[in-house]
């Protein structure tokens, strides 16, 4: 993930139109990151604690944590955030990646990823379209080989900023990032500066899909690294006020991903476009989010209380969205175990309530009551992997 060292606007301005914003949501205390690595249940339950305010701009309908602080959160090489283990996901991958070579023509193209993790979209996109890829990322793990040698890519293990604003790239994509950033016109202004002047100059950018999160009050999506939330709307006039015609909005993965795709304008930009909502049709999510926060969280303490009677409760999945749901719920000692496919992040522990993070094939001894999935895309892989393991237990899904 990179997150350009930028100074964020003042908490009561929206960093996106400058517009007064009004805090309609808190939760004091949660876990400042949550995909590091810890080594040790005592230093997860040390681990450094943020608030959430999250304030709404009824100018452009963009939401932000105006609690956040930039320095408090970290991204190295002990930022383990990868969805690539998951066989759902990397098909995902793969087929967006294919999409946008052939809709967009990124064939023999200079191109740009900001935040590319460890590089799997990247290296895709280089392979199949015969691109030269340029990555930045913090977190990039070079030794992980997940570029291979033959692809015509390297990562810079910084974070993206000004100072890497050259105009010679005919695309930039950035996916699950602008999320983590506070100054948000500054951003993707530096974002524009990375491409040639010209108007078959493309972006493409990915975020959590927001209405959703308000719609269905999806809690285990409301974390302290995501200090920036986007709605079609919100994200459209983000970037046509900084530069860009937006050329198609879409949401993909289940609901939970934003898409948008645009290209370099230098003079008047596009009109809105029909999947973007205002700021008023926001305001009654906005308004009620609180209230329905408390009655969902409540609903699921009583589930994982109940299921913890009978038997073990163990959670799959152990990124931000367990660890959202773990500070949320907040039933001590009913959930011990939390699992994960990603071998980098078994024998960590889960930040600020310490579970171990274990493999599949430990639910064989720990023979749980019910397993609770924290993203129902991979409700058929997890319980394809049950069946394998051969563990019988009721699977539930946010």
């Amino acid at each position: 993930m990179s997150v350009p060292q930028l100074k964020p606007a003042a908490p009561s301005t929206c960093p996106s139109c400058g517009h007064g914003m009004e805090v309609f949501f808190e939760l004091p205390a949660v876990p400042v990151n949550s995909c590091l690595l810890i080594d040790t249940r005592e230093d997860a339950l040390r681990f450094p604690r943020g608030d959430i305010e999250l304030a709404f701009c009824s100018g452009c309908g963009f939401i932000s944590n105006v609690a956040f602080e930039p320095e408090r959160t970290t991204y190295s090489g002990r930022y383990e955030e990868t969805q690539g283990f998951s066989a759902t996901f990397k098909r995902f991958h793969a087929s967006l990646v294919t999409d946008l070579i052939e809709r967009l023509g990124l064939k023999n193209k200079r191109v740009v990823e900001i935040g590319c993790g460890k590089g799997e979209f990247l290296a895709l996109l280089c392979e199949l379209g015969n691109n030269e890829g340029l990555g930045f990322d913090p977190s990039f793990d070079d030794t992980r080989g997940t570029i291979p040698a033959a692809v015509n890519a390297r990562v810079v293990k910084d974070f993206f900023g000004p100072k890497y604003g050259r105009e010679d790239n005919d695309f930039v994509c950035c996916k699950m990032t602008l999320e983590h950033i506070t100054a948000t016109a500054d951003f993707v202004r530096a974002s524009r500066a990375a491409l040639k002047p010209s108007a078959n100059s493309q972006v493409f950018f990915q975020v959590p899909e927001s209405l959703r999160i308000l719609r269905e009050c999806a809690f285990e999506d409301v974390y302290y690294e995501h200090c920036s939330y986007f709605t079609a709307g919100s994200l459209a006039r983000l970037f046509r006020a900084s530069g860009f015609d937006v050329k198609r909005l879409d949401i993909a993965y289940g609901g939970q991903y934003l898409t948008l795709e645009g290209v370099r304008a230098d003079g008047a930009t596009s009109q809105p476009l029909p999947e973007e909502e205002s700021a008023e049709e926001l305001a009654q999510y906005v308004n009620s989010y609180a209230q329905r926060f408390a009655e969902k969280t409540a609903e699921w303490r009583d589930v994982v209380r109940t299921r913890a009677t009978e038997g073990p409760v163990v959670l799959w999945g152990s990124g931000s969205k367990a660890v959202s749901f773990l500070r949320a719920v907040h039933v001590p000692n009913a959930i011990e175990h939390v699992v994960d496919i990603n071998p980098y992040r078994q024998g960590h522990f889960m930040a600020g309530t310490g579970q171990p993070i274990v493999a599949p094939e430990a639910l064989m001894k720990i023979a749980p009551r019910a397993v609770v999935a924290m993203n129902a895309m991979y409700r058929d892989e997890i319980a394809r992997e049950l069946q394998r393991l051969n563990v019988s237990t009721e699977l539930l899904t946010l």
